[in-house]
């Protein structure tokens, strides 16, 4: 097997996901005691939210570079970055590491393009929800069109990741203003809803709501990185 670097704690609640899932699918594949090989680089996260709240986007793509390259060194042979809205800074830890960085939105897009959809609603931090770079690849590589909700919405959306779901807390007000954002982007015609933060399918469980699929990128990306844990082919340069 191939060794994955995981950058994570932010939060770590999520992280813990990427942990068992990565390892159940490499069990589930191998058998007997099997586990994936991961190296984990774990954030102390309100760094990373307060460079966020700051806007010093480059300072937290330094340090996320940083700790890539910490991974490399103790023999990452790719590396996950395990959140959605750090990816803003993917390609600079490709950069800097030169190794791979299995993208969650690639993993994404791949699997809503296997259901032959074309548009989609995204939930997620309003840095994910708003600023470009997650909404462009995905209508550049896969050609998917993406609708965020209204600014209220998002504004409640970004509030329940940061002020509960990071710290563990199930609030069933929250699940339910939730459904209340998913029903309106159906209603604006979206076809399906991205569960566009780690942390999002602690609160929302199951793979449909209202007849509307959800794509847990949590899970999608964790299997990402199970796959290339499991394949023993050369490792892939950066595309």
């Amino acid at each position: 097997m191939r060794t994955v670097g995981l950058i994570g704690g932010m939060s770590w609640e999520s992280t813990l996901l990427y942990y068992r899932i990565i390892n159940q699918q490499v069990g589930a594949a191998l058998g007997k005691l099997h586990s994936a090989p991961l190296l984990i680089y774990s954030f102390d996260f309100e760094v990373i939210a307060e460079l966020q709240r700051s806007g010093q986007w480059n300072r937290a793509a330094t340090l996320m570079a940083e700790a890539g390259s910490a991974l490399k060194a103790a023999g990452a042979q790719a590396l996950v970055i395990c959140t959605n809205t750090m990816h803003i800074a993917a390609d600079a830890v490709e950069a800097a590491t030169g190794l791979p960085v299995l993208h969650i939105a690639d993993g994404t897009g791949e699997a809503i393009s296997q259901r032959g959809i074309r548009t989609v609603g995204l939930l997620g931090t309003q840095f994910t929800m708003e600023k470009p770079f997650y909404r462009q690849r995905l209508k550049e590589r896969f050609n998917i069109d993406v609708l965020i909700p209204d600014e209220l919405e998002r504004a409640e959306v970004h509030r329940v990741i940061y002020e509960e779901l990071c710290k563990g807390i199930i609030n069933p007000a929250s699940k339910a203003a939730y459904h209340s954002v998913i029903s309106a982007l159906k209603a604006r015609g979206a076809e399906a809803i991205i569960l566009g933060c780690t942390e999002i399918c602690l609160l929302l469980e199951g793979n449909d709501y209202n007849g509307l699929p959800l794509f847990n990128t949590t899970l999608i990306h964790a299997q990402q990185a199970a796959s290339f844990a499991l394949t023993d082919s050369p490792v892939l340069e950066p595309v």
